[in-house]
């Protein structure tokens, strides 16, 4: 992949507006920046279309929304965008998008390209969001983690006889299965389960430290989108538990995620303590020495470096190409 893959990434649209100008490097939608700015000075980038495996449609929709753009607007203007990208250039109609692809993190650009029926049904959506109930597509689709970065604190790892917590969670209650989580462990006294986020008035960094006192990170599904916790997780050593019914994972056909997490149904909240309780000491020591192997694939650098978060996107791209016929 490293020596052959190539994307073209068409020149078209404002810069100073919607496309070309990544995000931020900051924030939640730090994974949408990075990905903008590594694609730009990585070895893959082509300027020869006819080289080109795949085809980068830039779609920075978040911006938009900066400018105070309404949703319907937005939805017109990547509408009249990759229009005129069709009527332009050949490639599109050679698989009817099949082998193009744009990147979004969070709701915004979710909601944004969702009226525009042929390119999310088309072209391969690398979205923050991958829960079925915004139409992402499993085996079409890409699931971008999304990261928080900077971290605030260095990465966890090797530190089990430091994680006296059972489990930890705190959070919006924005959907169902976190309802009942607040409802039925908020008191206990063994999970750590906060009704709502942690005010940053209690103390510094109260909420990333809590990552380091803790065996198993609880994370629930989101209303909508999923959050940057199973990331923090990873990142500060704490096994995540996928609390999700449909939860597609990042690089779930690279990576064995039972080999560095829990993974459960929404019906196990119920039982979620005990459940955590009988997992075997040996078998956490061996989840949490993985989760470190790991960390470095939910990890951005400007420039990428091998086997960061964007040469793994870039190699569950190199996979979906090749079940592209012309």
């Amino acid at each position: 992949m490293e020596q052959n893959f190539k994307v073209y990434i068409y020149p078209d649209g404002d810069p100073n507006t919607f496309y070309q100008t990544p995000r931020k490097l900051t924030g939640k939608y730090a994974s949408e920046g990075f990905f903008f700015q590594n694609i730009r000075e990585s070895r893959f980038r082509t300027l020869d279309p006819d080289q080109a495996h795949l085809f980068f449609i830039p779609i920075s929709c978040h911006k938009m929304r900066g400018k105070g753009t309404s949703y319907e607007n937005m939805t017109v203007i990547v509408k009249n965008y990759v229009e005129s990208l069709i009527a332009k250039y050949p490639y599109w109609n050679r698989t009817l998008g099949a082998d193009h692809f744009f990147v979004t993190c969070h709701d915004v650009g979710v909601r944004a390209t969702e009226g525009v029926p042929f390119l999310i049904k088309n072209a391969i959506r690398v979205v923050c969001s991958p829960s079925y109930d915004v139409g992402f597509i499993p085996h079409k689709d890409v699931a971008l983690p999304q990261v928080l970065q900077p971290f605030a604190l260095p990465a966890g790892g090797n530190d089990v006889e430091n994680r006296t917590t059972l489990g930890f969670w705190a959070g919006h209650r924005n959907s169902r299965i976190r309802v009942i989580l607040a409802r039925e462990w908020g008191n206990d006294t063994e999970l750590d389960i906060s009704n709502n986020r942690i005010n940053r008035a209690t103390g510094h960094l109260v909420y990333q430290k809590r990552f380091y006192e803790t065996k198993f990170c609880i994370c629930p599904g989101g209303s909508q989108v999923n959050s940057a916790r199973i990331a923090d997780s990873i990142h500060y050593g704490c096994i995540p538990v996928i609390l999700s019914n449909y939860y597609d994972l990042p690089f779930n056909d690279i990576l064995n995620w039972q080999k560095f997490s829990v993974i459960l149904k929404e019906q196990d909240v119920y039982q979620l303590k005990q459940i955590l309780k009988e997992i075997p000491d040996e078998q956490f020591v061996s989840l949490h020495k993985n989760l470190a192997k790991v960390q470095k694939h939910f990890q951005w650098n400007s420039p990428p470096v091998k086997n960061d978060a964007f040469h793994m996107i870039m190699y569950d791209l190199w996979l979906r190409h090749h079940v592209i016929k012309y």
